[in-house]
């Protein structure tokens, strides 16, 4: 249901610029979504995890079209329309790990939070997939950090000399503060909170930590536009 979220959002959003191969992965993501979280519902029944790693592997794609860099790479070079600054000289192999990671963190950080509020229905369950959930935003965090880090290491090396504007050297210090250093303290907080069982402080940390990441991913959209790092 997560994904059927997200997915939705991304046709909604993204559809007026995706190309046709994209809006043909996004509808059948969406679609495989929806039709997953119908099985996963239906206690005992069949292909929900093969229709899970199939409907993976469709958003995968969608993700890879979706992507101004692997569009601009893929245009033919007379082609009319501008190419945006961030797809010059832009390695696809560290866009890919870019969106896969900002794509994981989105998804694990939104998973954690929706899987705290089942504990307000059944507040006797395992704490083990909260706790699972709330490990896998920190390492989503901790790898979509090292990925950015190394964009923004190449993309200094490649220009000493640019001079950062006013936005620019605003928007660095909160994508990294947003983006990385508060959702990790508070991922820590939501662990602390989890394991002495007390699950609705920690679903109202997760929330927040949501909230920060999605400030640092559109921060970083910003800085991507502006032809910063990736």
């Amino acid at each position: 249901m997560t994904a059927l979220g997200l997915a939705g959002l991304a046709a909604v959003f993204g559809w007026s610029d995706a190309s046709g191969t994209a809006r043909v992965l996004l509808g059948a993501g969406v679609a495989l979504a929806f039709a997953g979280s119908v099985i996963w519902s239906l206690e005992g029944a069949p292909g929900g995890l093969g229709l899970a790693l199939v409907t993976v592997a469709v958003l995968g794609g969608a993700l890879w079209c979706l992507d101004p860099a692997v569009a601009a790479s893929t245009r033919p070079a007379d082609a009319d329309e501008e190419r945006p600054p961030s797809a010059e000289g832009v390695p696809l192999v560290g866009v890919a790990a870019a969106n896969v990671t900002s794509a994981a963190l989105l998804g694990a950080v939104l998973s954690a939070m929706l899987m705290g509020h089942s504990y307000l229905i059944a507040p006797g369950m395992s704490l083990s997939p909260l706790l699972r959930l709330i490990a896998a935003v920190a390492l989503a965090v901790v790898a979509r950090g090292a990925v950015d880090g190394w964009a923004l290491a190449r993309w200094t090396l490649a220009h000493p000399s640019v001079k950062l504007g006013n936005d620019l050297l605003l928007w660095l210090p909160l994508r990294w503060l947003a983006g990385f250093v508060f959702p990790l303290g508070l991922d820590w907080m939501a662990w602390q909170s989890a394991r002495i069982r007390s699950t609705q402080s920690a679903t109202g940390i997760l929330y927040v930590v949501v909230i920060f990441c999605f400030l640092g991913e559109l921060t970083d959209q910003l800085l991507r536009a502006a032809g910063v790092a990736f």
